[in-house]
């Protein structure tokens, strides 16, 4: 017996419509960048006309926004996620690490974000702050409250590393903008990075323990 095709309502659709216009709006500003971009050419990706775009998005500036903060959703994931990290200070600092990986390399929309962050942060200075917000700040204040803990235990020697763990997450952003700057010239190993960087993370962490 054939499959029956579920039907969308226009309800439905229309519920729908203003997802796929951010969708095709953020792939139009990525291709072409804001200054480029039209808005007929969003609409002509999605068949519908500029006056549709428009009743969802009053200008070009609020649909750039609001695509900007709707790829940024995933990148809030990161501040529940750290609240879910067992184990030891070192095996959640482990942890924490592989999920900013993961975050940046597994989700091609949350590495494009910042392509397009770093492209139009001058004439849009709030989504730098939402990305530093939404991504950097909670990675930041998880490896902050893992270095100190494990401190405390016992686990790791106090240092300079632990005073500016900037240090710890910095190769994190770098991959992310090696690969947007350079992939096609060196394309980095995302697993061997990011091993090589956790390595180096307890190198420094816990040298001389054991010795």
């Amino acid at each position: 017996m054939a499959k029956r095709l579920k039907t969308i309502s226009r309800a439905e659709q229309k519920a729908r419509r203003p997802q796929e216009i951010l969708e095709a709006a953020f792939e139009e500003f990525l291709d072409k960048g804001f200054s480029a971009t039209r808005v007929e050419d969003v609409a002509l990706r999605l068949g519908i006309t500029k006056g549709t775009v428009y009743l969802y998005f009053p200008s070009k500036e609020v649909l750039f926004e609001e695509s900007i903060r709707q790829m940024s959703l995933p990148l809030s994931q990161l501040r529940a996620s750290a609240e879910t990290l067992e184990g030891s200070y070192a095996e959640r600092l482990k942890q924490m690490i592989g999920m900013a990986y993961e975050m940046i390399a597994g989700d091609c929309k949350c590495s494009e974000l910042l392509r397009l962050t770093v492209s139009e942060g001058t004439r849009f200075p709030h989504i730098v702050d939402r990305h530093y917000d939404e991504f950097v700040a909670p990675l930041l204040k998880t490896v902050c409250m893992l270095v100190e803990g494990g401190v405390a235990a016992g686990e790791f020697l106090p240092g300079p590393a632990v005073s500016a763990p900037d240090v710890l997450i910095g190769p994190v952003i770098h991959f992310n903008l090696w690969s947007i700057l350079f992939a096609q010239r060196r394309p980095l190993d995302q697993k061997a990075y990011m091993e090589a960087h956790i390595d180096m993370v307890m190198q420094t962490l816990m040298r001389g323990k054991g010795e």
